[in-house]
């Protein structure tokens, strides 16, 4: 989808990466953040147009738990919302689209995730096809080392190679203040074979926002916004057993539909909780040397589920914000083995 109307991401903010968060409620997580991107750009909760948020029942463990989350945006005066059961990635794009519409000038986006208070790989089992995988609870680790072994035997990656990888965005998180974790490590023990404990993302709970506006209004708001040139997001079969593991036409589909392919990048946010799967996004999103790829760590560094996808989109509009970037392109997946993924291609504009 390619807008007809400017909209641009004007503030972003995410909260401090934990593997647990015990003495905070969903509310008490997601506040902080909230009032951080409003401090950014001098909004009040009543200037807010639109409100979209990205969160899992199945992650609290009870039906339509983001309306407690909703205490956060406040009870007054009355908002217009919306919510998606997935990575808050989506509540992005949908807000995208209502201001693509007319019916908003601004509008809120925000998502959470706590895995800590149960076993997350168990959770993820339930994304799978209910009468062939589900049965048989193949977690969310096993299935990405499925699709690492397919990599390695197709000759396009081994385990050095992920090795490398993980180092790098690890040793890329030192400079990220609120990263779980950062600097080097070891790659540690087999979690499923050939993915090692440092091939894999950490657990922990987290937070994100971010504030959207159009046109002027944008301008106003932020010295440098960053303005989403195009978006777009496409699903791959939900067999695992009629896709090819090694490729995402999906990605690459959603990039080409979203003009990423239209001028260079140089910077590349991949949402790529495992080693494998930057190989994986790397060749579907033409990506060379010349591009930084996750240089805020990455999901490596920290993955909050349903947040680590709008924060791939903050940190690619973080770097336009701050100059450091001109041209930055953001990913998000949801599902096993990269089975949806949304695109955008995000720019600067240089201000006289």
């Amino acid at each position: 989808m390619r807008p007809d109307r400017e909209v641009a991401i004007v503030a972003f903010a995410q909260s401090d990466h934990r593997r647990r968060t015990d003495d905070l409620s969903e509310v008490e997580m997601v506040m902080p953040v909230l009032h951080e991107v409003q401090r950014q750009t001098g909004l009040k909760a009543s200037d807010i147009g639109f409100t979209c948020s990205g969160s899992s029942d199945y992650l609290a463990g009870r039906a339509f738990s983001f309306t407690m989350a909703l205490d956060g945006v406040g009870a007054w005066p009355p908002i217009s919302e919306s919510h998606v059961e997935t990575d808050g990635a989506w509540a992005l794009y949908e807000a995208w689209v209502k201001l693509l519409t007319g019916e908003a000038d601004t509008a809120l986006v925000y998502s959470y995730g706590k895995a800590s208070p149960g076993s997350v790989r168990d959770v993820l089992t339930r994304q799978l096809d209910p009468y062939y995988l589900a049965p048989l609870w193949p977690d969310s680790v096993a299935l990405a080392a499925l699709q690492a072994q397919a990599l390695v035997d197709a000759g396009e990656t081994d385990e050095p190679a992920l090795a490398a990888i993980a180092a790098r965005s690890r040793q890329d998180a030192t400079a990220n203040p609120h990263a779980q974790l950062r600097g080097a490590r070891p790659q540690g023990y087999y979690t499923v074979q050939p993915l090692r404990t440092g091939d894999c993302p950490p657990i922990g709970d987290g937070a994100a926002a971010v504030i959207l506006a159009v046109g002027d209004r944008a301008r106003e708001l932020c010295e440098r916004p960053a303005w989403i040139r195009g978006m777009d997001h496409r699903i791959e079969a939900h067999s695992l057993g009629v896709r090819d593991l090694t490729d995402s036409p999906s990605t690459r589909l959603a990039a080409e539909r979203a003009g990423a392919f239209e001028r260079p990048v140089d910077t590349a946010e991949l949402h790529a909780p495992f080693t494998s799967q930057e190989v994986v996004l790397r060749k579907a999103l033409g990506l060379d040397g010349s591009v930084r790829v996750n240089p805020s760590g990455g999901a490596l560094a920290a993955n909050p589920v349903m947040a680590a996808g709008l924060i791939r989109l903050g940190e690619a509009a973080a770097r336009i914000h701050r100059g450091e970037s001109d041209r930055a392109l953001a990913h998000a997946t949801s599902g096993p083995c990269l089975q949806q993924n949304l695109v955008a291609a995000l720019e600067g504009e240089d201000r006289a």
